[in-house]
C-alpha cells in the first residue's frame, strides 16, 4: 500500500478496528497482513504523525502496532505522546522495532527504551509471538471495555459463522493429527539410529535380524557388538508396553547394558550374568514411573570356541536350530528388569557347532514360533518346524520369517512389536 492509500485510511475508522497498524514506512509487511486475514482480524493502516487526527475515536481501536524506524530525537518523544495516550485509553501496544537510543520519560510508561519492544527490525518478526500478543492485547481491551469488541452478528450468520468454526477446528485437529504422525515417524528414525548399521559376519558366523515396530517408534531394542576380537555380544530388550514410553526407555536400557569395563590398558568383558544384573541396578535406581519394567535376554559368543554362554530376564527362550534336529528352547529362569533392585541372574554356557543357528526374539514374535499350553509346556508351531524354513541359511531363514510376520492376520489388541536376531555358525 502506497503513501497515499495510508492517508486516505483515516476516513475509514468508522467502527471497530481490531488492529490498527501505525508506520513511519509506507506498508504494512505482508507476513503480517496474512496473519490478520488468516485469523480474520479488521485492521487499518496509518501513518504515526496522522494519529492525533483520530485519537477521539480511541474507543473504536482493539490494539495498535507500531512499525517505526530512524527516528529522530523530537520524532521519538511524539512517539512516546502517542504511546502514553494509548495506553492511557487501556489499548495494548506492540511495538515492533526498538530504535529509541534514550529512555521514554513519562509518567504511565516504564522508563525503558525496550517497555514495548519485540523485535529489533521488522524482518526477524516472529509471526507465532506476534499473534499471542495480539491476541492478548484484544482480550484485555475486551475485558477492560464496556462495549463489545466486535460488532454484533445478524442472526441468520450465526449459523454460517458456527459452520465455518466447526470446519476450522475440524482443519486444526487434522492438521494436529498429521504434525503428530510426522513427530512419531522421525523418533521412529531416531531409534532405528540406535540400532547396529552392520553386522559382525566374519568366517566363523553369519548375522540376520528382522525389527517390525507395531507403530512408528517400537518398545524392543536389539545390538549385536564386536566386544573384542575373539567374542560377539547380542541381546534383545522388550519394554512391557509400546509406543513412545516404551520407544523411550529402549533408548536408555541401549545405553545402559554395559558389555565390558575398561581399566588402564586393559579391559574385562562382564558375563552375561553380570551385565544382566548391573543392568537391573541402573533400571531399577531410575525409579521410573508408571512401573515400567523390561525382558532381556543377552548372550555373549566366542568366535573361536564356539561356545555361547547367555542370560535372561523374563525373556522368551532362546531357540537353538541343531541340523537334523527338532528345535530347541534353551531354558534358562530369570526375573523381570526394573521391578527387584537386589536381583540375581544367572547364566548357562553351551558349545555351538557347525550349522548350528540360534534364534532370539521378542514376543511379538511368539504366536509365529509356538505357544504354551494349559498346563505351561511350549509347543513350536507347524509354520515354525517347516524342514524347508528351517533347512536354509540364516538370512533366507529370516527374510522369509519376515514375510510371514508381516502377512499375519491378527486383531488391533494383538499388534505388537516384533523383533528378531539369529546366528549361523559357519
Amino acid at each position: 500500500m502506497g503513501k497515499a492509500e495510508l492517508l486516505n485510511g483515516i476516513e475509514v475508522l468508522r467502527g471497530f478496528t481490531d488492529v490498527l497498524y501505525l508506520t513511519n514506512n509506507s506498508y504494512m509487511p505482508e507476513e503480517i497482513k496474512r496473519l490478520l486475514r488468516q485469523n480474520k482480524l479488521s485492521f487499518l493502516e496509518l501513518p504515526i504523525d496522522k494519529y492525533p487526527q483520530i485519537r477521539d475515536r480511541a474507543d473504536l481501536i482493539g490494539t495498535v502496532i507500531i512499525d517505526a524506524e530512524s527516528l529522530d530525537v523530537l520524532q521519538q518523544q511524539k512517539l512516546a505522546r502517542v504511546i502514553e495516550s494509548l495506553e492511557m485509553e487501556n489499548i495494548g501496544v506492540i511495538l515492533l522495532t526498538n530504535r529509541v537510543e534514550t529512555p521514554i520519560k513519562s509518567f504511565s510508561l516504564a522508563p525503558t527504551s525496550s517497555s514495548f519492544s519485540m523485535v529489533n527490525t521488522v524482518q526477524s518478526i516472529d509471526t507465532d509471538d506476534l499473534w499471542v500478543r495480539i491476541s492478548l492485547n484484544l482480550a484485555y481491551r475486551k475485558k477492560s471495555s464496556s462495549f463489545t469488541v466486535k460488532p454484533a452478528v445478524p442472526a441468520n450468520h450465526v449459523k454460517s459463522i458456527y459452520n465455518n468454526k466447526l470446519g476450522e477446528q475440524l482443519q486444526m485437529a487434522v492438521a494436529l493429527v498429521d504434525s503428530l504422525a510426522e513427530q512419531l515417524r522421525m523418533a521412529g528414525l531416531v531409534q532405528r539410529d540406535f540400532l547396529p548399521k552392520q553386522l559382525p559376519n566374519c568366517d566363523e558366523v553369519q548375522w540376520a535380524t528382522i525389527f517390525l515396530p507395531a507403530e512408528w517408534v517400537s518398545g524392543d531394542i536389539y545390538d549385536v557388538v564386536r566386544v573384542d576380537e575373539q567374542h560377539i555380544g547380542f541381546y534383545i530388550a522388550d519394554v512391557v508396553g509400546h509406543a513412545m514410553p516404551a520407544a523411550l526407555l529402549t533408548i536408555f536400557l541401549k545405553q545402559a547394558l554395559v558389555m565390558r569395563q575398561t581399566l588402564d590398558n586393559s579391559y574385562r568383558i562382564f558375563p552375561p550374568a553380570e551385565a544382566m544384573k548391573n543392568l537391573n541396578v541402573r533400571m531399577t535406581s531410575q525409579k521410573l514411573s508408571g512401573y515400567q519394567f523390561a525382558t532381556c535376554c543377552y548372550c555373549l559368543l566366542n568366535i573361536k570356541t564356539r561356545q555361547l554362554t547367555y542370560a535372561r530376564a523374563g525373556h522368551p527362550y532362546p531357540v537353538l536350530i541343531r541340523p537334523g534336529r527338532q528345535p530347541e528352547q534353551l531354558e534358562l529362569r530369570g526375573s523381570l528388569l526394573g521391578v527387584f533392585e537386589q536381583a540375581e541372574y544367572i547364566q548357562r554356557t553351551i558349545q555351538l557347532q557347525s550349522g548350528d543357528k540360534l534364534v532370539l526374539y521378542s514376543d511379538g514374535a511368539e504366536p509365529f514360533i509356538g505357544n504354551f499350553d494349559e498346563l505351561g509346556s511350549f509347543h513350536f508351531s507347524e509354520e515354525f518346524c517347516n524342514p524347508g524354513l528351517l533347512g536354509m541359511p540364516i538370512v533366507q531363514m529370516l527374510d522369509r520369517f519376515n514375510t510371514l510376520l508381516q502377512n499375519r492376520k491378527v486383531g488391533p489388541s494383538e499388534v505388537d512389536d516384533a523383533t528378531v536376531v539369529g546366528l549361523q555358525i559357519l
